[in-house]
């Protein structure tokens, strides 16, 4: 029996997680990651790091953050406090959907997860106070490899739910696609 269901978004490559816990009345257990479940989803390497983010504030945008190749990293974003918007968008050139985004609600409660491949930027606002997030990377973080798009940037035009907080000056400083010559993902220009 499966313990993680993966629905398709309509972002190619891009999968809702939704775990299946076992419960009674002592508690619950739930499987947080299976590679065999995963590999159809194309989790195909091992989990090379796992880091755990919290966000005090309500409001507070992280992100868009993403690592140029040939570091590029799949995702998958689990929030085991709070509740979050969390966003990826298609850095994939070539993509029929190339710039555009899919976020999904992630909570402590609904047990969904965002399994975001390669080729994505990934960012998230807090819902709630106190939201933390778990997430298993398949490459580990390479400090020159790392870029960002603004999270505020027009032209993506990322509906966010609250009125945008608490952007570090890293995400506020990234330049706006708009602006011209911006970031470049996979030796193209966006």
């Amino acid at each position: 029996m499966s313990r993680l269901v993966r629905t398709p978004l309509p972002l190619a490559g891009l999968f809702r997680i939704e775990r299946q816990p076992l419960a009674d009345e002592r508690g619950f257990f739930v499987r947080l990651f299976c590679a065999d479940e995963l590999a159809a989803a194309g989790w195909t390497q091992p989990i090379a790091q796992i880091n755990h983010s919290h966000t005090a504030r309500a409001g507070t945008v992280r992100g868009l953050h993403y690592q140029r190749p040939p570091h590029a990293e799949m995702k998958l974003v689990t929030c085991l406090r709070g509740e979050v918007l969390d966003v990826a968008v298609d850095l994939r050139h070539g993509s029929p959907t190339f710039l555009q985004w899919h976020a999904e609600r992630l909570s402590a409660d609904n047990g969904t997860a965002l399994l975001i491949p390669p080729g994505f930027a990934h960012g998230f606002q807090a819902l709630t106070d106190q939201a933390e997030l778990l997430y298993c990377h398949s490459a580990a973080h390479v400090q020159g490899a790392e870029a960002g798009l603004n999270p505020l940037d027009p032209r993506l035009a990322i509906a966010w739910p609250l009125p945008p907080v608490g952007l570090s000056p890293r995400d506020a400083g990234q330049p706006w696609l708009t602006d011209g010559p911006g970031p470049e993902f996979e030796g193209v220009r966006l």
